[in-house]
């Protein structure tokens, strides 16, 4: 269990670290765009509302989850407690799209079965 967590936590967070960074490009993106033409813009090509939190949630969320899926090993309770908290923050701040649903869902699932390996004791293991 101990090191699905890992492994899951691990690609869930670089796969949110890649949305975060897509995402705080698009926000410059579409900030570059809003400074450059004067006039009306698509509703695509708007700067979303809360673009300070979806830059902070899109580095801070997979940082704690690789942080947790390194964790899961040796401290699977705090790792799963960060697994459970970047889960949270990537669902709250980009929602459930398609592409945003996978880190989520890896985290969860991470955090989970962090939960769970803190609660056996596996053969082979170093706890």
């Amino acid at each position: 269990m101990k090191q699905a967590a890992v492994l899951l936590g691990v690609i869930g967070g670089v796969l949110g670290l890649i949305m975060g960074i897509s995402v705080a490009g698009w926000i410059a993106f579409t900030g570059w765009i809003d400074g450059e033409v004067t006039g009306q813009l698509p509703v695509a090509l708007d700067t979303p509302t809360n673009a300070q939190m979806l830059r902070i949630v899109g580095v801070v969320g997979p940082l704690l989850a690789i942080a947790g899926g390194a964790m899961a090993v040796l401290r699977p309770f705090t790792g799963s407690i960060l697994l459970f908290v970047a889960a949270a923050g990537m669902f709250a701040a980009f929602g459930a799209g398609f592409f945003a649903l996978f880190p989520v869902a890896m985290c969860g699932m991470a955090g989970f079965f962090a939960l769970l390996g803190a609660a056996t004791r596996e053969p082979g293991g170093l706890t």
